[in-house]
């Protein structure tokens, strides 16, 4: 069946003429009848309001596809980013997994052997489809347990009308240029020159994109944390020398800023730079904000890696019902459902025919920047069931780099001795 999409713009009515609930069902077969599978899905909400929430999207697939498959019911559970992972987890450890979960991480679920390979569910051909870069990331010692959902990328944007008030013509394509435009916007008296969101929220993608941006990142070439390596401890040293010390950052200090705080000051026309993903356009766009976007600068100017995330999409085999889990999935992967999710929520598509699309079509111009980044991404090293661990030591720990008196190099090395004591445990 080819589903026609339904626009965001006319979502709520739908959802009221469906009159779809979306809750948690049981757990598995449902009813008397033996040959009715009921399917449990928990999701994250990507939305702001009632509105866009991902209740409406879900509600609209699930409508689409169980009116083509009447012997199955899809139940889906909508969770805020706060709080989807912990459910899953609870109900994991309670022995009550759901049959998908569209969540953060998959590592340590795959690990334990809890979990369904995508070559097990999905069709030859939506397994292909998947970029690249996304599938990969999704493996586990070679196989693939984690389906990219949704992906993003991220560019420097900047304030266009504080640019022109300090007399910058272009935007910076080095640190040095990046350091002196921020100069610039201090002395035109910019609350925030450069917003350096270093607090417990999401500083391990703030940390990784100034990683890459200096040559370095959370991995070696090898496959270990280096944390610790040498172009790391460079480029904190040159963020605290060079924009923290000199009151380039903001009031709030790096390690107490959270990218909600600077995404907000963004809006609201207090900052001069900062790193961004998709949904800080429409935040911009509503409050009149008129921003540009480019390429993070790098220490030399030279084309260096972005960093790229992604969600994903869990198959539990607590329940069974493969080939019913493997059906869905590949209507979710259908190329139009792809693309009315991507841009509903300003995300990347995840598979290589959506973004074909994407990267042609006048109404994603938008996107179309962020998508271009992607070949260009490297992503957080998911694939290790240590990772979740050492993110969080990161979101609370590398504030102290950059610091008032504290010592990037020694902050750097505390990190990287407990990444490698929470690889170690997780082996």
């Amino acid at each position: 069946m080819e589903w026609t999409p339904v626009t965001h713009r006319g979502w709520v009515g739908a959802v009221a003429a469906l009159g779809l609930t979306v809750t948690v069902g049981g757990c598995g077969v449902l009813g008397g009848d033996s040959d009715h599978v009921t399917l449990r899905l928990v999701a994250a909400d990507y939305g702001d309001s009632a509105a866009n929430s991902s209740k409406v999207y879900w509600a609209n697939l699930v409508k689409a596809y169980e009116k083509e498959h009447p012997d199955v019911d899809v139940q889906v559970s909508v969770y805020s980013w706060n709080d989807v992972d912990r459910e899953v987890k609870e109900m994991v450890d309670a022995g009550d997994a759901p049959d998908m979960a569209q969540i953060g991480s998959y590592a340590d679920y795959a690990a334990k052997g809890l979990l369904y390979q995508a070559s097990d569910l999905l069709s030859i051909s939506t397994q292909a489809d998947f970029v690249s870069q996304l599938a990969n990331a999704g493996k586990v010692r070679g196989q693939q347990y984690g389906m990219p959902f949704a992906a993003s990328t991220r560019l420097l944007f900047y304030n266009k009308a504080l640019f022109s008030s300090a007399g910058i013509a272009e935007a910076p394509t080095t640190w040095d240029e990046l350091a002196a435009d921020a100069a610039k916007l201090k002395r035109a008296g910019v609350d925030y020159p450069y917003a350096l969101p270093l607090g417990p929220e999401e500083a391990q993608a703030e940390t990784m994109q100034w990683m890459l941006s200096g040559g370095g990142g959370y991995t070696s070439t090898a496959g270990t944390y280096s944390l610790d390596s040498t172009e790391n401890v460079h480029t904190f040293t040159w963020l605290k020398d060079e924009l923290v010390d000199k009151g380039l950052t903001g009031p709030v200090a790096p390690g107490k800023l959270n990218r909600a705080q600077a995404f907000s000051a963004f809006a609201a026309g207090d900052v001069g730079m900062l790193i961004g993903h998709p949904s800080l356009m429409k935040a911009a766009r509503d409050k009149g904000v008129s921003y540009g976007m480019v390429p993070m600068p790098s220490k030399g100017g030279a084309r260096t890696l972005t960093m790229g995330v992604a969600d994903w999409m869990t198959a539990f085999r607590r329940h069974g019902h493969r080939d019913e889990i493997g059906r869905f999935l590949d209507f979710v992967y259908d190329r139009d459902n792809v693309l009315t999710f991507s841009r509903t929520y300003d995300l990347l598509p995840v598979t290589s025919s959506a973004s074909q699309v994407m990267s042609t079509a006048a109404e994603d111009r938008e996107l179309e920047p962020f998508l271009a980044q992607l070949p260009l991404s490297e992503l957080y090293p998911v694939g290790r069931t240590s990772w979740a661990s050492v993110a969080a030591t990161v979101k609370q720990g590398i504030g102290a780099a950059v610091a008032s008196g504290g010592n990037p190099a020694t902050v750097l090395r505390k990190l990287e001795t407990d990444a490698m004591s929470a690889d170690n445990a997780a082996s």
